[in-house]
């Protein structure tokens, strides 16, 4: 973490159907060496669970992540990179 050429970023998740969370634990698991921070949010009222995932990583390893959050069926995942230079 911190290295040369890692990007802080924090990747948006929204979970609607619980059939995906398995695998998006799984996933983030798999990146759990890069990942800074985690917060999940249920709303159950409406069903949905929203989490928050800061990462600090190089760009390939975030975009991979929630390209392979985004196939999972009933997530959505969106990335937001921090503008600051690169450590």
């Amino acid at each position: 973490m911190g290295d040369k050429d890692t990007k802080l970023a924090v990747i948006a998740i929204v979970v609607e159907k619980e059939e995906g969370v398995r695998e998006l634990n799984e996933l983030l698991h798999g990146c759990s060496g890069y990942i800074i921070g985690r917060m999940g949010i249920p709303h159950r009222e409406r069903g949905v669970s929203l989490i928050s995932i800061a990462m600090d990583a190089p760009a390939d390893v975030i975009s991979a992540l929630s390209g392979k959050l985004g196939r999972i069926c009933g997530v959505s995942a969106k990335v937001a990179y921090s503008k600051l230079p690169e450590s």
